[in-house]
């Protein structure tokens, strides 16, 4: 079958979550393409994936970048209505109705619409039996109506979008006819009616959701359908440094804060030096991956530490003791395979989800930003290399996530449910 992939631009960490699913595809004889504005195509390319260049560069990121306001409203965390998700008191119609018609005339018509046209127009060309797009590229769910492919989300995290989604819809039920708006369904409507169809709200969550959490990590939305799969990580072109080729001779820790942290906000939410300093006297070996621009505002680096601006971490997670994370979803599920605790200093999106989670599992022990002083990482840090039952949680952990079906074996499924829900062509 043909596979059409489509991603949002604006962080590379969304796409690099879908390259494991599209050369399983790929490897298991079918036909994938990945469709990307033109500054992605090189990330596609260098994923050894075959790009389709659609629209413009008008990301998000871009067309905001003269608004401190909305770079701001994004460093606080993800903008209305999806935080109703982390926040019981904002799950209520008088939120959820004024947040979502912001969200669809901002954020969503935004990041689709550069590369709708184009998407739309190869996909008529190419005919794809399955479009597979992330939850913020409401382009592949257009795309896939206007061929008649079958469509699904694949997840990049807790699903805030589905659950949100299923949470305005049952309070939508419950409003006066003439009040139950729903712009989601309009914009999306205007859409299909344009390329010959109607909506269905499969636009709005697609025909099924490809989840790579275990049930242990996830929240999902009761009305929908799930298809679980494994969490392969991969982070890109990446070499093994020399110092990486042996075990450690001391117990290792590994501090990393994201990508994003750098790559699309001011900075990192953690004081940096304190932890470091904090962590000065004990015999351990830190390894941190800290950006250069952030290294440079440091005041010194103690003797234990080792400080990298990149190091692939799927290869260091088995050689750690420790692992202290921003809880962000792919660097969570790439510590997850092993049998390491996690510290997480979360802060904002599904970032207090996914690491309330792990502690409750007990995997782990989490703080918020606002209160990871050096004291309290160090603390944590003390209590995860002491008391073993924060391993074996991480164990079991490791064996629920390596239950799930790999990409591979996930792809006799994905044929089936492609032929189920595809529009037959003559």
């Amino acid at each position: 079958m043909r596979v059409l992939f489509v991603s949002n631009p604006e962080t590379k960490t969304i796409l690099q979550y879908m390259v494991p699913l599209a050369w399983a595809l790929r490897t298991a004889g079918h036909e994938v393409r990945f469709g990307g504005p033109p500054t992605a195509t090189g990330m596609i390319t260098g994923a050894g994936l075959t790009a389709v260049s659609l629209g413009d560069d008008r990301s998000h990121q871009r067309l905001t970048a003269h608004r401190p306001e909305a770079l701001a409203a994004q460093r606080a965390g993800i903008a209305a209505p999806y935080d109703a998700f982390t926040d019981p008191a904002k799950a209520t119609w008088e939120y959820l109705a004024p947040g979502m018609a912001t969200a669809v005339c901002g954020r969503h018509r935004l990041t689709s619409f550069p590369v709708i046209a184009d998407l739309v127009e190869f996909a008529r060309q190419w005919r794809p039996d399955l479009v597979v797009w992330d939850p913020l590229t409401y382009a592949g769910a257009i795309a896939a109506k206007a061929s008649g492919a079958a469509h699904a989300r694949l997840l990049f995290g807790i699903d805030v979008f589905g659950g949100v989604r299923d949470l305005y819809l049952r309070l939508k039920e419950q409003q006066p006819a003439r009040e139950q708006s729903d712009p989601l369904a309009d914009w999306l409507g205007a859409y299909a009616r344009k390329y010959g169809g109607e909506f269905t709200e499969d636009m709005a969550t697609g025909h099924f959701t490809i989840d790579q959490f275990p049930r242990s990590l996830q929240t999902q939305a009761p009305s929908l359908h799930y298809e679980r799969m494994q969490y392969i990580p991969y982070g890109g072109p990446a070499v093994l440094p020399p110092w990486l080729w042996e075990q450690p001779r001391k117990p290792r820790v590994a501090l990393t804060m994201g990508l994003s942290a750098t790559d699309l906000y001011s900075g990192y939410t953690i004081n940096t030096q304190e932890v470091l300093d904090s962590l000065a006297d004990l015999d351990i070996e830190l390894v941190a991956t800290i950006a250069e621009n952030e290294k440079a505002k440091l005041r010194s680096i103690p003797d234990n530490a080792r400080l990298v601006p990149y190091v692939p971490l799927h290869a260091l997670a088995p050689t750690c003791s420790v692992i202290v994370h921003h809880a962000g979803a792919a660097t969570l599920a790439t510590a997850a395979r092993h049998p390491v605790p996690h510290l997480s200093l979360h802060y904002h999106y599904d970032q207090p989800i996914l690491a309330r989670k792990l502690t409750e599992h007990g995997a782990g022990l989490d703080l918020h930003t606002s209160r990871a002083t050096g004291q309290a990482v160090r603390d944590s840090i003390q209590r995860l290399l002491h008391e073993p039952a924060f391993t074996h949680r991480a164990a079991d952990l490791r064996d629920e996530i390596h239950a799930l079906p790999t990409p591979n074996q996930l792809v006799p499924r994905l044929e089936e449910l492609t032929a189920h829900h595809r529009t037959p062509t003559t």
